[in-house]
């Protein structure tokens, strides 16, 4: 069978994880169609548009077993094949292409490969593993619904591979973890994992292989808006399902404004737009507190943490949130030192924020001098 990629799949990476074997295509173009991006997402949307030539690639001799593999991973998205003619080395050839079931609105943006792979690729990528070892095991419909959720994974799981700090840890080679099977007996929002793995042990040996249960959540951010020249943080309060199925009725806390890293977002963009959707605010400099698991043995989760310098007049407290996540987040206009009251009499109660507030408390005289003498830095920038 032919085959005719106009979109993520001519991204050679991607389709070796989606098809088991990347493939030599050959350059090709489907007349009377344009790709362009989607407006509800970063994926690209091919339409019929006289005139216009919507380019890709061609890819010949894709097996039963390959197309089976294709038809789950775009399947899931609700886009079926249909055999058209499309023009590649001078001849026009029959060849199967993926159309969406369902009208979905282009941007009119037209649409750009290179583009994609510098935003997305990395994350979609890390995501097609995980997408294909779910073929045969559950429909394609099922993980497409969790996609979104698994995509945000994927990129944390990029994030993750970044460069080892170890000046006094062990330094990890590739050998030193053996994964001999991983289930996943929940998946939700949320994921559960079970992992069968052993680790090297420090006297140099391996461990037997033991059970590991993780629950899989992404990395987020944590951002404490600080205002130096009046000496006022921004708190929000909201309900949270953890305290309240520990039994606790206390399930409103005190915290920082703080969200999910989206695909394609990197963690500073992620706190802008958070301190917008939860508090309304157009924060300034952005400063590094640390970067960290909050909980390592059960949690994938790794927090950025800042405090955002921003301008706090009276008044600017408010309720915000999305009403699309069932959001109802209330601000607190605080002065510095009844924030640090509260953390010490356990009022405040998650460690994000007593983290930001102890790092604040070390620092916040540097803070407000650089502030006093250039006050612009509590402007967005």
């Amino acid at each position: 069978m032919n085959f005719f990629f106009y979109g993520t799949l001519c991204h050679a990476p991607l389709r070796e994880l989606v098809m088991a074997r990347v493939g030599q295509g050959v350059d090709a173009v489907l007349r009377d169609h344009a790709v362009q991006w989607a407006q509800d997402g970063a994926y690209p949307v091919v339409r019929a548009v006289e005139g216009s030539d919507a380019c890709g690639i061609l890819l010949r001799d894709v097996t039963g077993a390959e197309a089976e593999r294709l038809d789950f991973y775009e399947g899931g998205f609700g886009y079926s094949p249909r055999e058209v003619k499309v023009l590649a080395e001078g001849q026009e050839v029959l060849a199967r292409v993926y159309f969406p079931d369902r009208k979905t609105g282009p941007s009119g943006a037209p649409w750009n490969l290179a583009d994609w792979v510098a935003r997305y690729g990395p994350a979609a990528v890390a995501t097609a593993a995980d997408f294909m070892a779910l073929m045969g095991r559950v429909s394609a419909a099922e993980v497409a619904a969790r996609y979104g959720a698994m995509l945000v994974r994927g990129a944390s799981t990029v994030r993750a591979q970044g460069p080892q700090k170890a000046s006094l840890r062990r330094q990890a080679r590739p050998d030193d973890i053996k994964v001999v099977a991983r289930d996943l007996p929940y998946a939700g929002f949320f994921s559960v994992e079970e992992w069968q793995v052993g680790w090297r042990q420090f006297d140099g040996g391996m461990n037997a292989p033991v059970m590991r249960a993780v629950f899989v959540s992404c990395d987020a951010v944590t951002v404490l808006p600080y205002d130096p020249v009046r000496d006022r943080v921004l708190l929000i309060e909201q309900f949270r399902a953890g305290p309240m199925a520990r039994g606790d009725v206390g399930a409103w806390l005190l915290e920082a404004v703080a969200g999910r890293i989206d695909p394609g977002e990197t963690p500073e963009e992620a706190a802008r737009r958070e301190a917008v959707e939860e508090a309304g605010l157009t924060l300034g400099t952005l400063l590094p507190v640390a970067e960290y698991y909050p909980s390592p043995g059960i949690l994938t989760e790794f927090l950025y943490s800042y405090v955002g310098l921003a301008d706090l007049p009276d008044g600017v407290a408010g309720v915000f949130g999305q009403e699309e996540e069932a959001e109802d987040i209330r601000g607190h206009l605080i002065g510095f030192e009844r924030m640090m009251d509260l953390v010490a009499s356990g009022e405040i109660a998650n460690s994000p924020l007593i983290l930001t507030a102890l790092w604040l408390q070390r620092e916040r005289g540097r803070i407000r001098a650089a502030a006093l003498s250039n006050p612009v830095s509590r402007r967005n920038d």
